[in-house]
């Protein structure tokens, strides 16, 4: 009886991995992705106790639970704050378990990182955006963990329940500033609490942008930092109406978006602007499409009628 050998198969070229539309999306407007904000101030400072940063984030958050450092941690990681927020529980499908925060400590603020399309678009403290960038030399960075996987109002109201606790750790905190949007706050907006529920996270984090085309009489306004919240950011291309008026609609239907957990659905209408004021005798028609301007992501486009550019 003979022997035959196996024939030899060719190798098979590996195919390449298939990537997530997700992989796609700018981490830092990612949606679900992780909250982000630096807390500018002029002199360095000391991280609070443990006691004190457990008593006030309980007064904030819920029950707190300090995480302890480890012996395999590196020396820099066990300086960092870490804590377990008990009463926000991260479901997925192999599990559960409370989500996190983490505060770093006082370390060099690197104002030449934030480029000038960002320092343009800080409305919010435009007057002051050049002292506060030039004076405030240090910064304490702090971030959510796990907290994607939160229902988006609950997540919403926890990360700016977070933002009010971390401003009253850090007293000489004189500006916020958010990673994920570019915004720039002063901290008294955020100790005055004049702002409240799901309007802080409007308020505070997402960031109303407005452009110029070059060359046209042309504008957008676009929002940023509704994707956190699996919501899609709001842009508006349009011609002969008062950015200002565009930018206040663009808060409020953000607003609405955000407390109605996405309402409008694609081919909707909304109330348009006269004079400034919502108008409900003129409506203009939303479509989902991509942001125009980057980082890209999904966007809701509200074509504003007789002046929107384009169809």
């Amino acid at each position: 009886m003979g022997l035959f050998k196996k024939k030899k198969q060719p190798e098979r070229t590996p195919e390449p991995e298939k990537k997530s539309p997700l992989d796609e999306i700018d981490p830092s407007v990612r949606p679900g992705g992780v909250f982000m904000v630096q807390l500018l101030m002029k002199e360095k400072c000391e991280t609070p106790s443990l006691a004190r940063m457990t008593e006030v984030l309980t007064a904030h958050i819920g029950r707190v639970e300090a995480a302890k450092p480890t012996d395999d941690m590196s020396s820099s990681m066990k300086d960092i704050a870490l804590f377990a927020a008990m009463d926000h529980i991260a479901k997925f499908s192999n599990g559960q378990g409370p989500v996190q925060v983490s505060v770093m400590p006082c370390d060099t603020f690197h104002p030449e990182t934030i480029d000038e399309m960002k320092r343009s678009q800080m409305w919010d403290c435009l007057q002051e955006r050049d002292r506060i960038l030039s004076e405030c030399k240090y910064c304490v960075f702090a971030n959510d963990i796990l907290c994607g996987a939160l229902d988006p109002l609950e997540r919403a109201n926890f990360d700016m329940d977070l933002l009010e606790a971390l401003v009253e750790l850090f007293p000489t905190c004189e500006a916020v500033y958010s990673l994920n949007t570019g915004k720039l706050i002063l901290a008294d907006l955020v100790r005055n609490r004049t702002v409240t529920g799901l309007d802080r996270y409007i308020r505070y984090i997402v960031n109303a942008r407005f452009f110029n085309i070059s060359g046209t009489g042309n504008h957008v306004v676009d929002t940023l930092g509704m994707t956190l919240l699996y919501l899609e950011d709001l842009q508006y291309h349009f011609h002969d109406m008062d950015p200002n008026w565009v930018v206040t609609h663009a808060y409020n239907i953000a607003a609405y978006c955000l407390a109605n957990r996405r309402p409008i659905k694609d081919g909707d209408t909304v109330d348009g602007v006269t004079e400034g004021n919502l108008d409900q005798s003129l409506q203009w028609k939303c479509h989902f499409e991509d942001a125009l301007i980057g980082p890209g992501r999904p966007a809701l486009s509200i074509h504003m009628g007789q002046y929107a550019v384009g169809q």
